[in-house]
């Protein structure tokens, strides 16, 4: 994993208080992780620290536009992001076992030796979960200009074909359905 000091905040020269930091993201963002299952991302990832004496509150907005592959007909599907993250990060002698033993995922543990916080696996992450698990257009929108509709009709045939065959394997059956 490439080291990117743009998403490292220098958090010991900071002040007490509110501080918001803003990051654009794009598909070049993402080139260090894995092949991601969307593309064209234009997300915009605003970040709100408020520094205590300890820990820090950061809250995530996630905001902006990637492009799925859709999931009933293939074809590119335009997804908003908005989406908001709350995260703790509390300031311990020893981080790596205390983030062994914490069961929530909303509270992260570094060292009090620490001087820089690297925000980049959230914004990997919180953008992730932002995009829904069934990535399908709306049901008013079936049939429009982004779906293929070549498939749309071969999923329907598909359907009545699955309802005849359906019917004629417990056709045999209705014989039955009155006796008590």
């Amino acid at each position: 994993m490439s080291h990117r000091r743009e998403y490292e905040i220098a958090f010991v020269g900071l002040k007490p208080g509110d501080h918001e930091f803003s990051y654009e993201i794009t598909d070049k963002f993402f080139e260090p992780y894995q092949e991601q299952d969307f593309a064209n991302c234009k997300a915009q990832v605003k970040l709100k620290l408020e520094k205590n004496n300890g820990f820090m509150m950061l809250k995530f907005d996630v905001d902006g536009k990637v492009e799925v592959i859709c999931d009933r007909c293939g074809n590119t599907l335009p997804i908003q992001l908005w989406d908001e993250f709350n995260l703790v990060v509390k300031m311990v002698d020893e981080p790596e076992m205390m983030n062994e033993r914490e069961e929530d995922p909303d509270v992260y543990y570094i060292s009090k030796t620490e001087s820089h916080l690297d925000v980049a696996e959230w914004i990997y992450e919180f953008i992730n979960l932002s995009i829904p698990m069934q990535k399908m257009c709306k049901d008013d929108e079936i049939g429009g200009p982004q779906c293929n509709t070549e498939v749309l009709e071969k999923l329907k045939k598909m359907e009545e074909d699955a309802k005849l065959s359906s019917n004629s394997l417990w056709k045999g059956l209705d014989q039955f359905k009155d006796l008590q």
